[in-house]
């Protein structure tokens, strides 16, 4: 067999040429789209997008409202029960018109919602002290509702830390309205939560022994210098941690050494993966990642056929929990979907990028399957991310705590609230109720005042 050497020099530049000219493709392509969608890509915060395209047509159709056909609720009157007070207010005995007198035709209720302005008032109490005579102790009276060697009252302290830990109001909006200096609601704060610094430990054990448990992390300036926001939640408690390193020793301290039980959900950041209980990787990075590859090889074929088989799988992963299905229906689903999923990643693939998702899902299978076993678990972190948006949100206002001691008082105070806000209708009422029983019995566990966790 012979062969042209020239013509063999020449095919071997063309696929040179040709593998140039793909790659420089992939590059062009991918700062296109960091340009528009920021560094991370589709990951980037629509806050970090330079350029935001607008709404498609058929999205900015859609309008706000009742559907057509749906009955709807209507406004609902009260009945007086539930009224937190009943007044009756009277019909002049004369007509205004003739004079002439008027009949009774029985009353009308109305139903009426109102509030109460926000509004700081001054109280001086005169404390009485008696002496007894036989042991020789001073007894003085406790004003209500007040915590010891505290200026302000617990209506004032709870207002403003549930206005900005847990629905972000600035401090500068609450001395706005309550008329307390900005300095002195700082101090406030401070004092507050140095009174409650050991309920989030107390917090840990129960998150420990959580049947699913969910870790997340955010950016968090602190005095000036970069640092991470953690959260640590289950459906019933968050545990905030702020601290200056994003490293594994900062879940460490929320773990501890032992094994516990449950699921920890989590993206597939590394400093999760030596804690001591299973895990469920977040189906939504993996998602998001998956339909990115289409977007970096739009002209792949191969990539076309595996993005359009295994992204509607992990869509409908992450959607199941939430259909009203029966448990065994969905454990059929479930091992349906995660059977197709494993199908298509144990087909034989050509291109890097398709075996580099494809090898996540065979070296982590242990990590990946747990939502189709049991049904608490969810496929995605949905639930610590949501959570972590008001203080992304805090992030953007603020830009971060101004000292360690204001970080500290915001990782207490955002623990209790958040955690209360999950176990009471109304954490106004609830936080205020604990901080009065803390007043009445300042020897008190404050969690237990919090929560009621020894109560029968």
């Amino acid at each position: 067999m012979t062969y042209c050497k020239q013509c063999l020099e020449k095919q071997r530049r063309i696929n040179e040429l040709e593998e140039e000219i793909a790659s420089l493709k992939h590059k062009l392509r991918y700062q296109e789209r960091t340009a528009q969608e920021g560094f991370f890509g589709s990951s980037t915060p629509s806050s970090k997008r330079a350029v935001k395209p607008n709404s498609p047509p058929q999205q900015s159709r859609n309008r706000g409202g009742g559907k057509v056909g749906h009955p709807g609720h209507g406004r609902s009157a009260i009945e007086e029960q539930q009224a937190d007070q009943v007044k009756r207010l009277s019909v002049a005995g004369v007509c205004p018109e003739c004079g002439g007198p008027l009949q009774d035709k029985g009353i009308r209720s109305r139903t009426v919602i109102d509030c109460e302005p926000m509004r700081m008032t001054r109280t001086l109490y005169h404390l009485e002290r008696r002496r007894c005579p036989k042991c020789r102790k001073v007894f003085i009276a406790r004003a209500p509702g007040v915590l010891t060697k505290c200026l302000y009252g617990n209506q004032l302290l709870t207002y403003g830390a549930v206005q900005h830990y847990l629905y972000g109001h600035t401090l500068g909006q609450i001395e706005k309205q309550t008329g307390v200096g900005y300095s002195s609601l700082v101090e406030a704060m401070h004092q507050l939560a140095a009174r409650l610094k050991e309920v989030p430990k107390a917090l840990i054990q129960a998150y420990r022994d959580a049947p699913v448990k969910h870790a997340d992390e955010t950016g968090w300036r602190t005095d000036g210098q970069n640092g991470y926001a953690w959260l640590f939640c289950t459906d019933t408690i968050s545990l905030y941690r702020f601290r200056r390193s994003r490293s594994a020793r900062i879940a460490q301290e929320v773990f501890g050494e032992r094994d516990v039980p449950g699921v920890l959900v989590v993206d597939r950041y590394n400093g999760y993966n030596r804690m001591p209980c299973s895990m469920q990787y977040c189906y939504a990075h993996l998602l998001r990642d998956v339909q990115d590859l289409e977007k970096d090889f739009p002209e792949n074929g191969e990539i076309q056929s595996f993005v359009e088989a295994l992204a509607p799988l992990l869509a409908k992963a992450i959607s199941l929990r939430g259909l009203e299905v029966t448990d065994r229906q969905f454990k059929r689903q479930a091992a349906r979907i995660k059977n197709e999923i494993i199908r298509i990643i144990q087909r034989q693939a050509r291109h890097p990028a398709i075996q580099k998702i494809q090898d996540i899902f065979r070296e982590k299978a242990d990590r990946l399957y747990h939502w189709a076993e049991d049904r608490r678990i969810p496929a995605d972190n949905n639930l610590a991310e949501r959570e972590l948006r008001p203080l992304v949100i805090a992030r953007k206002i603020s830009f971060g705590s101004q000292s360690e001691d204001g970080a500290r008082t915001r990782e207490i105070l955002m623990t209790v609230l958040h955690t209360l806000q999950k176990r009471t209708p109304d954490v106004t009422a609830a936080f205020k109720a604990a901080l009065d029983k803390l007043a009445e019995q300042p020897d008190i566990d404050p969690t237990d005042a919090l929560f009621n966790l020894n109560s029968s």
